[in-house]
């Protein structure tokens, strides 16, 4: 079909307009259109019928130019859409009866001929109704409070800061529920703009979710709502419109330009030093988006403090470098050189000499230092002081944002569709004393169950799959150990210059762990929404909690299993040469892996910043770089063909209910890493930082330049992230303490600094060799006997009848051969003791930092009374004036009584309330 253009297109246009008007008056009960522009808004200057029916395709308004496109609707006419057809009409009937006036596109004037678009305005009165219905807070006095007190040095914020018209879009105001009878108690300018866009697409979508699409005369319940519509493929899309390209401003001036100044000022990453416009984005986005960059704002500006510290405990490892005594016994030639090692495996390992391990020695130090420990604490009041100040900065924005007493209505108002479809039995709800649908014990109990059964059973998995990983440990160290068996020379055992064996298993391991992780993230996504879904929760809000807690703990135990596997059981349970411990028991040749000569530390190291770097990484690729093609085609694509707003809005991604559910997992996720094992990595909340504000720009951009512009929706706090940052907070602390204790190598240093040096004054002279234990070649099983023969070994040029090992245990000859000695108690007690006081001075300096900083700031404590006092104050002075009125009309003659022309619409209305 060729397009029609020109004066015939004119033509046709209107007498199109004319055919639609009189079609739009009959069916709104007389609410025509030229009924529309008299009472609530004017004609454009300057614009005839024909140039507002020509106008600019890229526009938020009706053909008219008047009324505001609040929705869109796409669909394709399908040759086999019969059914398709009538579930549209019967839709599209009963919205134009709940009052919404529609307007559609042709398949013709779209930029791909396929394409059918169906424009959504909501009138005034629809409006006002809803807003009603859902207790939407709107304005009924200027704030008389001032925005803060001046800061000292004010002048050095400057540089960081956006234009005031930015940051603040609109007035402070004093808000109250609005209330359809009491219409001039409320400070109504204009009817046009008094409910921004955000309101009236959320109110628009309230409705689209729960008109029903059957018959009158067949009232079937499960037959409603536009997200069943979406699924079965009605519709293909429904969203509300970006109010202009993000690269220029509207032309009409009538229209806001909100996206370009949010591209302009907090897009760009040119931008990453500056504040957020909260405000702005609040206004555009919704408070539920604005809740998000909120946080994450104030989580990249907290992770300052944490980088900072984690960077002096970092400089203090590199200063330290050369009293470091330790590696310098391990390097030594004279000492190192002369110590012989065990086998690190059965047959395939051959003895080896101490210095080999000189270079990862000097690495472990510079994590493993007297530094960390204080820096590990510092991270345990960190996080309590995060938190603490975030319920701070979140009350603040509850009462900015009108969200104090908003928890109540969305327990009652925002219960999901798919419940009321799904759960068939009904009850007596005793608060409302109405009829409504609820899922029975039974029912609820056995869904309950198979998704317990279902978790585990992906738990479970995920331990599987890192004991794949173990195993791939064992057999690739066992390869290269064969493989220096037959190099010419013994004294350093290297794969290449520089990289050990135990390093290089170490991080081949890492990068598979990651790719295992990466692709068992693809089917928990889809698993946890199943299982969800199978619940049937009751609310959004239960919803989004549910699907967070299984979420998180599947992502939990994914990415954080190898760090703990590494931390807290490798080289815990190996035995000692002659009693080894096995894998999967003594004939599977597995034995248990031992930690590196420089610690496990180290390799707890690695394992943390190739997971969390990769994740970053990986990320940002998925996030930036893709997409950046695709927009830079669709922006090419809108620049050259000047096709319409809803087209290129059609042409963007859909932002998902669950979109911002992977945005805080993420950071979640990014949380516990620089939480749980940061003391093994103090420059974990440096990576985390410039990730971060990077992440802030990226979001941002993805937002105002990939998305369709989502609904807006409430609320009032991070939701159940909040109880998960608490727990990661505390556990972050425990396991903290662990790895000083066990992992690192500090309390057996300081155990022999201060209790078994042998000379008068405490040094770490003569560690390495107090810390190695000795055992007999020729006890040595023939099974775990290396593959080089006889006894005594020839090895570098001289015999040797034994070799070292790391432990605590008594010598061969000795009446208590092999067994622990009393040092390796006195370790294990200095170990525990440091376990309890670490943990009860960080708890106990939480707890008082929480008791000290109260959640509710008191100034926003004082507004919230001042603002529900004048509340009462003015409703109190407007019954009174009301009832004056009332009082002196009575002596006044009876005025002849009017007659409602709306009576018809406002039942329309009730019946789809």
């Amino acid at each position: 079909m060729r397009r029609i253009t020109g004066k015939a297109r004119d033509e046709i246009l209107i007498e199109m307009k004319s055919a639609m008007d009189s079609q739009i008056g009959e069916e709104c009960n007389g609410h025509s259109l030229n009924n529309s522009i008299e009472d609530g808004g004017t004609q454009l200057p300057g614009h005839t019928e024909t140039d507002r029916l020509q106008q600019n395709k890229d526009t938020v308004f009706f053909r008219d130019g008047v009324r505001r496109i609040d929705f869109i609707l796409s669909y394709l006419d399908d040759k086999d859409g019969e059914k398709k057809q009538e579930r549209r009409r019967e839709f599209e009937a009963n919205l134009r009866k709940a009052g919404l006036e529609l307007e559609t596109e042709d398949k013709s004037d779209s930029d791909d001929l396929k394409t059918y678009f169906l424009k959504i305005h909501a009138p005034w009165e629809v409006l006002a109704t809803y807003a009603d219905v859902l207790k939407i807070k709107v304005p009924f006095k200027e704030s008389d409070i001032p925005h803060g007190q001046d800061v000292p040095l004010e002048w050095l914020s400057r540089p960081f800061r956006l234009p005031e018209k930015v940051m603040r879009p609109q007035p402070d105001y004093f808000t109250s529920p609005f209330d359809k009878d009491k219409i001039d108690f409320f400070l109504i300018k204009n009817q046009d703009t008094f409910f921004p866009p955000s309101t009236r697409n959320r109110i628009v979508y309230y409705i689209l979710s729960r008109c029903p699409y059957y018959k009158e005369d067949r009232k079937e319940t499960d037959k409603k709502g536009i997200k069943r519509l979406l699924n079965n493929g009605t519709y293909t899309s429904a969203f509300p419109l970006h109010d202009c390209r993000y690269w220029e401003r509207n032309t009409n001036e009538q229209c806001e330009s909100e996206r370009y100044h949010l591209y302009k000022n907090w897009a760009r990453f040119l931008c990453f030093y500056k504040e957020q416009p909260l405000n702005l984005i609040r206004k555009y986005y919704g408070e539920k988006i604005g809740i998000y960059f909120a946080w994450l704002g104030f989580y990249t500006e907290m992770l300052f403090f944490a980088a900072v510290m984690g960077v002096i405990c970092f400089t203090y490892g590199v200063l330290s470098y050369d009293d470091n005594l330790t590696s310098k016994e391990i390097c030594d030639p004279s000492i190192g050189g002369s110590i012989v090692m065990c086998p690190l495996c059965d047959k395939k390992c051959s003895y080896w000499k101490l210095n080999s391990t000189c270079l990862s020695s000097w690495q472990s130090h510079l994590f493993d230092n007297e530094g960390t420990v204080f820096f590990a604490m510092f991270m345990g009041i960190w996080v309590t002081l995060f938190l603490e100040f975030w319920k701070r900065r979140q009350a603040q924005l509850e009462y900015e944002w009108d969200l104090v007493d908003f928890e109540e209505e969305q327990q009652q108002l925002q219960i999901r569709p798919e419940f009321e479809t799904r759960c068939t039995d009904q009850r007596l709800n005793r608060i409302t004393q109405e009829m409504e649908p609820y899922l029975p014990l039974p029912k609820k109990c056995g869904r309950f169950c198979l998704s317990g059964v279902t978790v585990l059973f992906w738990m479970l998995l995920i331990v599987a799959c890192i004991t794949g990983v173990i195993v791939y440990r064992l057999a690739v160290y066992a390869a290269f150990a064969s493989i220096m068996k037959d190099s010419p020379t013994k004294k350093i055992h290297l794969v290449g210059s520089l990289i050990t064996p135990q390093l290089a298993t170490s991080v081949t391991a890492s990068f598979i762990n990651f790719v295992i992780i990466m692709i068992l993230n693809f089917f928990y996504e889809r698993v946890a929404i199943w299982i969800t879904d199978m619940e049937i929760p009751k609310t959004h809000l239960e919803y989004e909690n549910k699907l967070t807690m299984k979420m998180f703990l599947f992502q939990f135990v994914n990415y954080y299993s190898s760090c703990f596997y590494v931390a807290f059981f490798k080289g815990k349970f190996v035995g000692y040469p002659g009693n080894y411990t096995y894998m999967f028991g003594k004939y599977s040749r597995l034995r248990n892996e031992e930690c590196d000569p420089g610690g496990c530390l180290i390799e707890l190291t690695t394992q943390l910043v190739i997971v969390m770097t990769g994740k970053q990484v990986c990320g940002n690729i998925q996030e930036a770089l893709l997409p950046l093609l695709r927009n830079w085609w669709c922006s090419r694509k809108a620049r050259k063909n000047q096709y319409s707003r809803w087209e290129q809005d059609h042409d963007l991604q859909n932002f998902s209910q669950l979109g911002l559910f992977y945005e805080y997992l993420e950071m979640v996720i990014q949380f516990g890493f620089i939480t749980l094992f940061v003391a093994s990595f103090p420059l974990a909340p440096l990576l985390a930082l410039c990730n971060n504000i990077l992440e802030v720009r990226v979001d941002a951009w993805k937002f105002t330049t990939q998305f369709r512009r989502p609904v807006a929706a409430k609320a009032h706090n991070i939701g159940a992230w909040q109880e998960i940052l608490n727990v990661v907070a505390i556990l972050s602390v425990v396991t903290n303490a662990f790895i000083m204790a066990f992992t690192s190598d500090m309390i057996p240093r300081l155990v022999y600094l201060y209790a078994y040096h042998p000379g008068s004054e405490a040094t770490m002279s003569g560690y390495i060799n107090n810390s190695l234990s000795v055992y007999d070649i020729s006890q040595i099983p023939l099974l775990s006997t290396p593959e080089e023969g006889a006894i005594p070994v020839w090895f570098n040029g001289s015999f040797i009848t034994s070799c070292r090992y790391r432990d605590y245990r008594y010598p061969p000859g000795h009446q208590r051969e092999y067994s622990h000695t009393m040092q390796f108690w006195h370790i294990l007690a200095a170990k525990l003791a440091f376990i309890i006081i670490m943990e009860h001075v960080v708890f106990v300096v939480k707890f008082f930092v929480a008791w000290l900083i109260p959640d509710v700031p008191s100034e926003v404590k004082a507004r919230i009374k001042r603002e529900r006092y004048l509340i009462q104050e003015y409703l109190h002075n407007y019954e009174v004036e009301k009832l004056k009125i009332q009082l002196s009309q009575s002596f006044i003659i009876e005025a002849k009584p009017e007659v409602c022309t709306a009576t018809d619409k406002h039942d329309v209305l009730s019946e789809c309330l």
